[in-house]
């Protein structure tokens, strides 16, 4: 028989109870017992508010307290991604403000077209080589601390640049500011995926790409400007007070993680070796084109030295950068991935291909249309203008669909068409074709800034971030150092097997030789004092090799269009996961 409860604990106190209720076997305790649990008298008003909580008035209750969501990190400020802009748009602009500006700075240095081709392209080629080992120092020592060592890099550099009396110094200035150049390029695309997450990132790359463009399409006009009403100076002096506004914006509003990694340790972590290895290997293989076929034979023993001494010195970087350093400059195992890999073989397209727009177009407008600096910056507007359009548009739509896939394939095709078209370009202003040829190649350049980018950053970990960013800004600039390079090279190559045409136009000797030895490109003003005869012969001959090299330029564009099968479509991800520098 079941026991009842004590009697002192009978219900005198308490409302009707339903039977069914009171559970007996709680009532019992645990099985076996026949006493009740240990409740004091007063315990009753327990029944009381657990049994019929209308007979009293409700205990206050403690909401159960569970984990806040994570908060969406907040947006740094305004004033610091303006900041950071600017830091871009400076070292967009000196790649193309001295495309009008070049002929009258080859003139008044006295320099031929291999001097004339490495005022540019060693502010490209210091850029490429030096990208890598900034995202790695900035891995190593904090983010912050190198974004402002580069722009200082790029603010002396700058200096010397204006200041410069002799092709040697104004080179020499070229490549200080090219590595400055390098650093504030790849430490911006670093910054912002550290600041925001994939989807978020997608609108700031695509303002990244219209800064970019902006820099692009004002960077002809405004170096013309400066030479016809200021001077060529100018180019590089504008930088000093802009970039030391960015510099300081930068320094008092850039919140990141900073750590404290000791000076000495962390030198000797970075991969010296790996550095001097692939900024040497690409040194030599780039002063091999140059020299080849202008200042020496392709045959040349110079030539075939720098080519294949330059070729071996890559390979055994590559071999480096796979065995002996621990924190490699070039993370290989990201290239383990096909999608990786045709992701940089895109960019490496891109970046030989778009650059010879910015580059050579001024040229055509200049040599053979006769148009002043100012104006080839205008002429060249329509290009720039739907690069800019297109970048910024893929960026806000790859951010709301994720389809940057698709935007890849669809810009290669134009890209391709548009750079095919431009060998059709007459040696006689032609409007049409002028506006026509440059839109469609302006929107196939401008959405590949940003589409093969984001795919990157969302195909690797948090911590490959860095240095993959690094990595496909270095292949961009070393495309759009070779395609400098070859792109003279083809040029200067097709004049001079026109030598024969010329003197038979009636072409005096001396100009026929500048024309046909490396001098064509910094001589528009000899063209423009020829006889009208001579200025037609003169100006069709630009014309057919401007048109070879624009052939060039569109194969290589076709190549990239049987790349994207190849890439995965990943989705972008919501989540901001931010990697902490430091050893």
């Amino acid at each position: 028989m079941e026991s009842q409860p004590s009697a002192r604990y009978a219900p005198t106190h308490l409302p009707d109870i339903p039977e069914r209720t009171l559970d007996q076997k709680s009532l019992n305790g645990p099985a076996g017992a026949h006493e009740w649990p240990s409740i004091r008298p007063q315990s009753a008003h327990f029944f009381e508010t657990a049994v019929e909580p209308a007979m009293s008035p409700p205990m206050e209750q403690k909401p159960i307290e569970t984990a806040p969501p994570p908060e969406e990190p907040k947006d740094p400020p305004k004033l610091l991604i303006a900041s950071l802009f600017l830091s871009v748009f400076l070292s967009a602009l000196d790649i193309t403000i001295i495309t009008t500006a070049l002929p009258t700075m080859a003139e008044t240095l006295h320099t031929n077209a291999t001097g004339f081709g490495w005022i540019g392209s060693a502010y490209l080629l210091a850029g490429a080589a030096s990208g890598p080992v900034w995202a790695k120092i900035s891995d190593i020592f904090g983010r912050k601390p190198v974004m402002l060592a580069a722009n200082i890099f790029f603010l002396i550099g700058s200096a010397v640049c204006g200041w410069s009396f002799s092709l040697g110094m104004l080179i020499a200035g070229r490549v200080v500011q090219g590595i400055g150049s390098g650093g504030l390029l790849v430490m911006v695309s670093i910054l912002l995926s550290d600041l925001f997450s994939a989807k978020r990132r997608g609108k700031y790359s695509g303002l990244l790409g219209t800064v970019w463009g902006v820099a692009n399409g004002l960077g002809p006009a405004i170096g013309g400007l400066f030479c016809e009403k200021l001077n060529w100076r100018w180019c590089f002096w504008i930088n000093i007070p802009l970039d030391g506004i960015a510099f300081l914006a930068i320094c008092f509003f850039l919140k990141v993680h900073k750590p404290h990694t000791p000076l000495v340790q962390g030198l000797l972590a970075i991969d010296w070796l790996g550095a001097i290895a692939i900024v040497g290997g690409t040194v030599m293989l780039l002063l091999g084109l140059d020299f080849g076929g202008i200042t020496f034979p392709w045959t040349s023993p110079i030539v075939l030295s720098l080519l294949l001494v330059g070729i071996a010195t890559l390979a055994a970087a590559i071999l480096i950068e796979a065995t002996i350093p621990r924190y490699p400059i070039i993370p290989l195992h990201i290239f383990r991935s096909l999608s990786n890999s045709v992701i940089y073989a895109i960019n490496f397209s891109h970046g030989f291909v778009f650059i010879a727009g910015s580059y050579f177009l001024p040229i055509y407008f200049q040599a053979v249309l006769g148009t002043t600096p100012l104006l080839s910056g205008v002429y060249l507007f329509p290009y720039n203008l739907t690069l800019s359009i297109t970048s910024i548009i893929t960026g806000m739509t790859i951010s709301k669909h994720g389809a940057y896939k698709t935007w890849i394939i669809f810009s290669l095709l134009l890209l391709a068409l548009g750079f095919l078209l431009f060998a059709e370009f007459p040696p006689h202003t032609s409007w049409p074709r002028l506006v026509l040829y440059q839109l469609i190649a302006g929107c196939g350049v401008g959405p590949l800034f940003q589409a093969p980018m984001i795919a990157m950053q969302n195909s690797v970990a948090a911590q490959d971030r860095a240095a993959a960013t690094s990595m496909f800004s270095f292949v961009r600039q070393i495309a759009n150092a070779i395609s400098v390079v070859l792109g003279n090279v083809v040029l200067q190559n097709q004049l001079a097997g026109k030598r024969a045409q010329l003197l038979a136009s009636g072409t005096a000797p001396p100009l026929v030789h500048l024309l046909t030895h490396g001098h064509a490109v910094s001589s528009p003003s000899a063209i423009a004092a020829l006889l009208p005869e001579q200025k037609i012969a003169v100006r069709a001959a630009l014309t057919d090799a401007l048109g070879k090299m624009w052939l060039m330029y569109a194969v290589v564009a076709v190549l990239g269009l049987a790349l994207p099968s190849f890439i995965k479509n990943k989705k972008l991800s919501d989540q901001h996961v931010v990697h902490e520098t430091g050893l």
